[in-house]
């Protein structure tokens, strides 16, 4: 049985520099529903559950451990003076991805897509998956997939503005500029694998993790090192942890407590009402040797249809700007074998056994 009851789906160790003075024990919540500011809330009852990962002692080892090396690596960027080592890239990769995979919201949209995919299907309720089961879900997807983002390129920022960085209860952040925008791609889910992938994580209200596909964007940083000057730019990667939280902001001083009201209600109205849609297409009757013709039917119609398939879309909701300084690559590349596995990065198009091979495009023709 695990040793710990109360488990944090965002951890102390990251939540800390966000914290009343840095201190680790009080930190300001902003409320998004009540659009209130709670001040001194007592961190150890932020982002945690009695027994969230459930009780398996080695799996809150093992959390405990990766915890334990971002907080090392954590406490080392925030020095004066820090300079970007190597390996440390590849801790803020795998923190990132196991943080943004585990936190409740996460697991509760995982829960809810399923449960919208079980009744048309004709299962009963003993089908469906509990946010627990999601949690568990999600560890095992972790530890399947913790290469999936080591191919993209990290970049430090620093921020020299009066803005603070924000954090949430759900910090880490996918997001893609190009496919949000292009037609080739625009209106499909995001993806770990996909080309053009940007990982955003605030790791403190002054430094900022991002993470990004260096074959399609690149950034004018030094050493892996960018300081923002303009608001605006911090203010483009505030409104991602106001689109994608689940209910609070975190700031650590209330210097910012009447900009921060502001910026709420500025973006607010903006948060997609559902985060994923459930598409239901029925079987035609042609058929090839190699292909099924289906069509595109309301969920009452796919109830009735005897050959059917269900397509989970997650909704990525486009910001209203970009950081300035996310810039087109020349002679960007993607790779693209002409079927639903969409563009995807060079690493992945090498490892992926798939019976049509990939080819190199732009993604800016």
């Amino acid at each position: 049985m695990a040793s710990n009851k109360n488990q944090h789906f965002v951890p102390r160790c990251y939540l800390k520099p966000f914290t009343i003075k840095g201190e680790g024990a009080a930190i300001n919540v902003y409320n998004l529903d009540r659009q209130r500011l709670i001040t001194n809330a007592p961190v150890k009852n932020q982002c945690s559950r009695d027994y969230f990962y459930g009780q398996d002692d080695k799996l809150e080892i093992a959390i405990q451990s990766l915890e334990q090396e971002y907080g090392s690596v954590l406490n080392e960027i925030i020095q004066p003076g820090y300079k970007f080592q190597s390996h440390h890239q590849y801790i803020l990769q795998l923190f990132w991805l196991f943080q943004y995979l585990r936190t409740e919201g996460a697991c509760r949209r995982s829960a809810e897509m399923f449960a919208d995919m079980i009744e048309p299907a004709g299962l009963d309720s003993g089908f469906s998956m509990s946010i627990k089961e999601a949690v568990q879900t999600a560890m095992g997807a972790f530890a399947d997939n913790m290469e999936v983002v080591s191919d993209l390129k990290i970049c430090l920022l620093k921020n020299a503005t009066n803005v603070p960085f924000l954090s949430s209860d759900d910090p880490a952040v996918l997001t893609n500029r190009w496919q949000l925008e292009d037609k080739r791609t625009r209106g499909g889910s995001l993806g770990l694998r996909d080309a053009g992938a940007i990982l955003l994580l605030p790791l403190s209200p002054t430094i900022f993790c991002l993470g990004y596909d260096p074959d399609v964007y690149r950034i004018p940083s030094n050493n892996s090192w960018l300081t923002i000057r303009k608001a605006t730019d911090v203010e483009a990667l505030n409104e991602f942890q106001v689109l994608n939280c689940r209910a609070n902001l975190f700031v650590g001083s209330l210097d910012y407590a009447d900009g921060l009201h502001r910026f709420v209600n500025n973006f607010i109205r903006h948060r997609p009402a559902v985060r994923h849609i459930v598409n239901f297409a029925i079987f035609e009757g042609e058929e090839t040797a190699e292909h099924k013709k289906y069509r595109v039917v309301s969920k009452s119609d796919f109830k009735e249809a005897h050959d059917g398939i269900m397509h989970a879309q997650t909704i990525s909701q486009i910001p209203s700007q970009w950081p300035s300084f996310l810039l087109r690559r020349n002679k960007s590349c993607a790779y693209y074998n002409g079927t639903g596995i969409g563009y995807i990065r060079q690493m992945h198009a090498t490892l992926m056994e798939v019976a049509q091979p990939f080819f190199r495009v732009s993604p800016y023709r």
